[in-house]
């Protein structure tokens, strides 16, 4: 038997489809409409009242596989914990809304953010090491983006990992119309895009001048 009306694929909220619809807008430029299925996706945001969480039914702190969209199960969220979906949402995120790739020990930035993102944040672990991300879009500012490290600028745009246990803070300043530093030829050690290597981590938090509502995310 089918699902029953408004049932994930059946005319609710089928995550996984939501999200890649979430990419599709970020990877066309289309940021605003990307943030904002983000937000309808982040599932703190179905618990900001006691009505909410009485509607929603699921943990606000997990992503949910589906949520129902007839009565009586309007807006409960179904299936937590066991949804491939959050390994997705992490992805656009990180990999495209933050622009996060990463090879072996570089990373390279290429942010896609709204307009209304005009400073964030994240915090990434590499191993024993803490690398404090602060991101600020900048609507003058235009070609490839600026990176410095501890104060001293990066030319290359791009930031070597070092597992020396300390924590340093990384300035990422993009435009509107940002464009992509190339990576090198011939890059030591490039085996590995950012979610293959298993041993970073990232805490994100997002504001704007609307004071938006921050997110956490947690690898």
């Amino acid at each position: 038997k089918g699902y029953p009306p408004g049932v994930r694929e059946n005319g609710g909220q089928y995550t996984h489809g939501a999200v890649w619809a979430a990419m599709a807008f970020a990877l066309a430029d289309r940021s605003e409409q990307a943030a904002t299925l983000v937000s309808l996706l982040n599932p703190i945001n179905h618990a900001l009242s006691a009505a909410a969480v009485e509607r929603y039914q699921v943990e606000p702190y997990v992503l949910a596989a589906d949520i129902y969209s007839q009565d009586p199960h309007a807006g409960r969220g179904g299936w937590t914990w066991y949804t491939g979906s959050a390994a997705w949402l992490y992805r656009l995120v990180h990999e495209i809304i933050f622009g996060i790739e990463r090879k072996g020990c570089s990373m390279r930035f290429r942010p896609r953010a709204p307009a209304s993102w005009t400073r964030f944040a994240l915090h990434y672990r590499y191993l024993r090491t803490f690398y404090h991300l602060a991101f600020t879009l900048a609507p003058d500012h235009s070609g490839p983006v600026r990176l410095t490290l501890d104060g001293h600028p990066l030319p290359d745009g791009i930031l070597q990992l070092v597992d020396d246990r300390g924590d340093h803070a990384v300035e990422v300043l993009f435009g509107p119309n940002t464009v992509e530093h190339q990576w090198p030829l011939s890059e030591p050690g490039a085996k590995a895009s950012f979610n293959d290597t298993g041993d970073g981590s990232a805490l994100f938090a997002a504001s704007s001048n609307a004071a938006s509502a921050k997110a956490l995310l947690l690898k």
